[in-house]
C-alpha cells in the first residue's frame, strides 16, 4: 500500500533493549530495559518496546474511534482505550507480539459501541498495519466513567 505522507516521526535507539530511545525533537528521551519476565533486569524508571507500542496503539485507536464517532454523528465522552501488548515465542520458533485492546465507551448502548469499535478498527493505521500479522483482540464495554 502506497501512502502520501503528511507527517514522519523520527526516533533513534542505541543499545537495543538495554539502551536509550530518543526522538529528533527530544520529546521522548527514554532509557530502555528488558522486563524481568523476559530475562532482563527490568530496571526501575525504564520502558521497553512493548510499552511504547501499547501507548502508541491505544492513542492511535482512540483517535480512530473519534473519527468513527464523527462519521456516525455521535458524541463520545470519557472514552478509554487500554492496550495490552503480549510478547512471546511464535509457532515458527521466532518471537511475536499480540495486542488486546480494551475500549470503554461510557453511556452508550453495547451494540452501538461495538459497531463504533469495529469501524475504528478499520480506520486505525495501527490496526491496518497489524491486520493479518498479529493477533488483535478487541473488548468493548460501556461502563460508567469512574474518576
Amino acid at each position: 500500500m502506497k501512502i502520501e505522507k503528511i507527517f514522519t516521526a523520527q526516533a533513534l535507539t542505541k543499545g537495543g533493549r538495554e539502551g536509550k530511545v530518543t526522538t529528533n525533537d527530544n520529546a521522548l528521551n527514554l532509557d530502555l530495559s528488558t522486563p524481568k519476565e523476559m530475562g532482563g533486569a527490568g530496571k526501575a524508571g525504564t520502558t521497553n518496546p512493548e510499552q511504547l507500542f501499547a501507548a502508541a496503539y491505544a492513542s492511535c485507536f482512540e483517535g480512530a474511534l473519534g473519527v468513527a464517532a464523527r462519521q456516525a454523528k455521535v458524541k463520545l465522552e470519557n472514552v478509554t482505550v487500554e492496550a495490552f501488548i503480549g510478547f512471546g515465542k511464535a509457532e515458527d520458533g521466532g518471537y511475536g507480539v499480540s495486542a488486546d485492546l480494551h475500549i470503554n465507551i461510557p453511556g452508550m448502548a453495547q451494540t452501538q459501541a461495538e459497531e463504533l469499535v469495529e469501524a475504528a478498527h478499520g480506520i486505525c493505521p495501527y490496526s491496518r498495519a497489524t491486520k493479518g500479522n498479529i493477533e488483535v483482540t478487541l473488548s468493548t464495554t460501556t461502563n460508567a466513567y469512574a474518576a
